[in-house]
């Protein structure tokens, strides 16, 4: 996701000392009431994780569970979101169920004065949103519930450790290079090995920013599948990413938007737009690390 290198996500390790407003009420499910859209019987024997499993259905985020980026000036481990976009906490917001993070044209925020001198390397014009669980995960099931941002951003759910990051997708609802919005894009980086990555994408049968769908990843030590509604899409053996395999660690979960310059950067007349996270579930075996 990000590019700040290994330095920067060695600090993920004590990221939960970090400060952190907004109070707010969380719905976690009775655990006998929800396994994976994939594995509706729990034939996996999966146990919920009520640390990292939260249906929204407050009326504020549920800080002992989740970390505003940026609140207080703090950004997890030491990231804004790619620039030109900045991470607004005040951008995150829980109504009607549902996790929403805005994208805004917002070009007379106080934007942070970092990177390059690069005209577009600079933070400025677009603030976006991040959240950070506070929890951390070695190997189970994620599923989440979401809509993406209808717009040339992107409606991301990853995991970061010190070394290693997982992003199990990082839609773009309307890229300005391809206007399909049916991509659902994987990649896994090794932050030892300089942020080396390994990458894939699969194209699905509708555009994820039309409607909710459900997503899902499992992460084992020997590899992940990947699920869209139920449906296994991809399965990726570790052999397969070879030696970027580096997915041996805790993890933070992030939900976040972004920029990319690659993708074409949204208009004005495109925002506000809202990246919609109807539920996160997490699951691990009861041997599970």
């Amino acid at each position: 996701m990000n590019d700040l290198g290994i330095s920067l996500l060695c600090a993920a390790a004590i990221v939960g000392l970090l400060a952190n407003g907004c109070g707010g009420n969380s719905a976690t499910p009775p655990a006998e009431e929800f396994y994976p859209a994939s594995d509706p019987q729990n034939e996996g024997n999966w146990v919920l994780r009520p640390d990292l499993s939260d249906e929204f259905d407050g009326d504020s985020l549920d800080a002992t569970k989740w970390i505003k980026s940026g609140e207080g000036g703090e950004f997890v481990v030491g990231w804004p979101g790619r620039a030109p976009s900045q991470f607004a906490p005040e951008n995150i917001r829980v109504e009607d169920g549902k996790l929403k993070l805005a994208t805004k044209w917002d070009p007379d925020y106080d934007f942070v004065l970092r990177r390059d001198a690069e005209e577009d390397r600079r933070y400025g014009t677009y603030t976006t949103a991040a959240v950070v669980s506070r929890a951390t995960l070695k190997y189970g099931y994620m599923e989440v519930k979401v809509k993406a941002a209808d717009a040339s951003i992107t409606s991301s759910f990853w995991a970061t450790g010190p070394r290693s990051e997982l992003d199990v997708f990082e839609f773009v609802g309307k890229s300005k290079r391809s206007d399909s919005g049916m991509m659902f894009p994987i990649s896994v980086h090794d932050w030892s090995q300089g942020g080396e990555m390994w990458h894939d994408d699969v194209e699905l049968d509708w555009r994820v920013a039309d409607d909710l769908h459900v997503y899902g990843c499992e992460w084992a030590a020997d590899g992940l599948k990947f699920y869209a509604d139920g449906a296994l899409i991809r399965e990726v053996p570790a052999s397969e990413v070879g030696r970027l395999w580096c997915l041996r660690e805790q993890m933070q979960i992030w939900f976040d938007s972004e920029t990319f310059k690659w993708e074409g950067y949204p208009e004005e007349s495109d925002l506000p737009v809202d990246y919609e996270i109807d539920y996160v579930r997490v699951w691990q075996r009861a041997d599970t690390e």
